[in-house]
């Protein structure tokens, strides 16, 4: 099987690069979200960036929602060249073995978009994403989706109403350890699944950015959402590097111009389309929306707080420092 994949990629990178001049380098970018969500925007918005800047030496070819792979799979389809692009979600480089990047998983790690934006802009982001290297990966830029909320059966006002309850999850260590601490019982579930599961029972509940719960129909089988904005979900775009590394250096400068360009327009939109998302949500009358108390939320961060020291020996130390000291916070203090 091994084997089968690695003629595939051979076959796949044969084709991808131009016979001649004037036929375009084919780049087929692959991801989970709905065309509408931030994400499927950025990725609409990265093809016209980047056929433009490089007058039509490149075609983007744009897979979402699944159409081609599913949350576990995309990664080995880059790794072998069977896409060229793809934007996961950062839970997904902990089973590859780049167990830092689940520190972007930790409950209350970012207070707002600006603390954040220390991290991923700046050098502690960078070292993270010169980390997938070795995998094969070449990483070019982190697109915010937001901040997630719990959305449930039944009313979620402190973490003991979520005892016993089913969580949709990533496959994430830190994820499980999450619900744990909430009295929750984790699921991990591709993202495709979660509609029917949650519309089915399978799940009680699952935690996501507005964007997410209301593009995907989140809030048609969910009858509550409390904004308890306890964690971050966002994504890393990345490349196969032999592909990337085989561009025409004109090529590569005119993707790297295009990514920047989208990587502004993505953050930007992500926090616009999570507050339309969320009057969305409410003018439907699907989803009772509950907003915590000052003191309810401490009772959410009290709770979440022992996560980080538990998740320290896995993550490690130095990776959590760096990003304790990047935005001024260290919620394992609370």
């Amino acid at each position: 099987m091994k084997l089968l994949h690695l003629l595939m990629a051979i076959v796949t990178v044969g084709v991808t690069l131009p016979a001649s001049a004037a036929e375009p380098i084919i780049i087929k970018f692959s991801h989970v979200a709905a065309e509408s969500a931030p994400k499927g925007k950025a990725a609409a918005y990265f093809k016209k960036r980047a056929e433009e800047l490089s007058n039509g030496k490149v075609k983007v070819e744009v897979y979402p929602n699944s159409t081609l792979y599913k949350d576990k799979e995309e990664i080995e389809a880059l790794q072998i060249g069977a896409v060229q692009m793809l934007a996961p979600s950062l839970a997904k480089f902990g089973p590859l073995g780049l167990k830092e990047f689940e520190a972007f998983d930790l409950p209350y790690i970012f207070d707002t978009r600006e603390a954040l934006h220390k991290v991923t802009k700046g050098p502690v982001g960078a070292q993270l994403l010169r980390k997938l290297e070795p995998k094969g990966i070449v990483g070019l830029a982190y697109w915010d989706n937001g901040f997630k909320h719990l959305s449930n059966s039944t009313p979620i006002k402190s973490p003991a109403d979520l005892k016993g309850k089913k969580m949709r999850i990533q496959s994430s260590k830190v994820l499980e350890e999450e619900m744990r601490a909430l009295g929750a019982i984790p699921q991990v579930m591709a993202f495709s699944e979660v509609y029917q599961a949650l519309q089915t029972g399978v799940v009680d509940g699952t935690e996501n950015p507005h964007s997410n719960l209301y593009t995907q129909k989140m809030h048609e089988v969910q009858k509550y959402l409390t904004l308890t904005g306890h964690g971050y979900l966002g994504y890393a775009v990345i490349a196969n590097k032999a592909f990337w590394d085989g561009l025409p250096s004109d090529v590569r400068s005119a993707l790297e111009k295009a990514m920047s360009d989208t990587t502004d327009y993505a953050n930007e939109i992500s926090n616009r389309e999570n507050e339309l998302a969320l009057e969305a949500v409410r003018t439907s009358g699907k989803t009772e929306i509950y907003n915590p108390t000052a003191l309810e939320l401490a009772a959410f961060k009290k709770s979440l707080a022992p996560v980080h020291k538990k998740m320290e020996s896995r993550i490690g130390k130095e990776t959590l420092e760096a990003i304790y000291s990047a935005t001024g916070s260290d919620p394992s203090k609370l």
